[in-house]
C-alpha cells in the first residue's frame, strides 16, 4: 500500500508486448471490505482463476501482476499454481522507507481515498518485505517511469 504498485504496473502494461494487468484489488473489491478465511480463500481463487485465463490466452505474452503480498506464503500459494507449465515469472516487491510511506499514504487519506487505519497496517509491514525471497526494487524520490524501467531491466 502506498509504494506505487499499481501506477508501475499500469506502466508496465504499457512498455510490455501483448500485456495484460491484473490488480490483486480488483478481486476482493468489496463493501464492506472484511476479512475472514472465507474472504482470503475466495481472493486468493479469483486470482487463481484470472492468472490461469490470462496464461491460456494466446493473445497475451505478459501478464502484469500487482498485490499487496507481505508474506512469502502468499506468494508461494500464487507462485505454486503456475509452476507446472511455461510461465517465467519475475517476483519483485516495490518498498519505500516510513518516511515516503507516511508521505503518499497520508496525501491519499487527506484526499478521501484510503481510510485512516490503512496507514499503520502498512508501516507495520515494511519490515516483512525484506523477508521475503523476492527483488526489491525502491520507489524512495523515484518517478513512475524510472520505477518502471528497473522492473523492466529484470525482464529481459
Amino acid at each position: 500500500m502506498g509504494v506505487g504498485k499499481t501506477a508501475v504496473c499500469r506502466v508496465l502494461k504499457q512498455k510490455l508486448d501483448n500485456a495484460v494487468l491484473l490488480d490483486g484489488d480488483w478481486c476482493r473489491d468489496a463493501d464492506p471490505f472484511t476479512v475472514t478465511d472465507e474472504t482470503k480463500a475466495t481472493v486468493m481463487r479469483n486470482i487463481s482463476f484470472l492468472l490461469e485465463q490470462f496464461i491460456r490466452c494466446s493473445a497475451y505474452e505478459n501478464i502484469v501482476f500487482c498485490r499487496v503480498m507481505h508474506e512469502q506464503r502468499i506468494i508461494d500459494e500464487i507462485v505454486g499454481a503456475f509452476s507446472g507449465g511455461q510461465v517465467d515469472i519475475k517476483q519483485i516487491s516495490l518498498v519505500c522507507n516510513e518516511e515516503t510511506h507516511r508521505a503518499r499514504l497520508g496525501a491519499d487519506i487527506a484526499a478521501g481515498k484510503r481510510m485512516e487505519d490503512v496507514l499503520a497496517r502498512s508501516l507495520a509491514r515494511i519490515p516483512l518485505y525484506e523477508k521475503l525471497d523476492t527483488v526489491k526494487i525502491s520507489t524512495d524520490g523515484k518517478p513512475i517511469a524510472a520505477i518502471a524501467n528497473e522492473v523492466m531491466s529484470l525482464h529481459n
